[in-house]
């Protein structure tokens, strides 16, 4: 018998895998696979070979799956890059329908009831946690709707491990509102924040944006019904 195959019999009796022996011996798995083709192993080694392919195919599915999260990652950032290059300006008429939508989608539209009637004053009233939607609104109120800064009104509500001070300078400079503008603080959030945020990732509690105006209030309900005849 050959040296070499001499050697890899040894080596294949110990356990080792056809790519191993390959690896020590420079010999091709085929010609492996044809020395050995009717070699019975012991349990012992049949198991140890088993667990080393076994082994092998779990390191190769997770160098797999880091490659393909690395690549999601690459993807999403170029996707992403590309995409905030389309905006690179917004026209007054655009951010007419970007505060009407947010309106819509987070402003309070329900009429106030008291004592079974309609009450005749509507305040316009949008709460959120993310400060650039916020801005984004404000500027929405003060660039096109042309709102006063003393009708700009400001409530926040927070949880009560948060710290009232820190965070009504937070909003401030966020906002640009005078503290004086800014009503009582709130502890505990809405049952509504509650569902779609825990308490660890509203770090900043959520702000209520308040100008006291029904005539605005109706106004942008009537925005909101002209951009609903473009459903169709």
């Amino acid at each position: 018998m050959r040296n070499d195959r001499n050697e890899a019999l040894k080596l294949r009796l110990s356990g080792k895998s056809y790519s191993e022996i390959t690896k020590i011996l420079s010999i091709p798995k085929s010609t492996l696979s044809g020395w050995f083709s009717g070699l019975e192993l012991s349990e012992k080694n049949k198991e140890k070979i088993l667990e080393k392919a076994r082994k092998k195919s779990l390191e190769g599915l997770l160098k797999r799956n880091k490659n393909q999260t690395a690549l999601a990652i690459k993807r999403k950032i170029d996707i992403q890059s590309k995409a905030v290059k389309e905006i690179d300006s917004i026209s007054k008429k655009n951010l007419l329908f970007v505060g009407i939508t947010l309106y819509w989608a987070e402003g309070y539209k329900r009429s106030i009831f008291k004592n079974g009637r309609e009450l005749t004053h509507h305040p316009v009233s949008l709460t959120n946690s993310d400060p650039d939607l916020i801005k984004i609104y404000l500027r929405f109120l003060r660039e096109v709707c042309n709102i006063p800064e003393n009708k700009i009104n400001a409530d926040i509500r927070i949880f009560e491990h948060q710290n009232a001070d820190n965070l009504l300078k937070y909003w401030g400079e966020i906002t640009g509102i005078k503290k004086e503008k800014f009503g009582k603080v709130y502890y505990g959030i809405s049952k509504s924040s509650l569902g779609k945020k825990p308490f660890n990732r509203l770090q900043y509690g959520t702000i209520q944006i308040r100008v006291n105006d029904t005539k605005f209030f109706h106004r942008i309900m009537g925005w909101i019904e002209g951009i609903k005849k473009f459903k169709k």
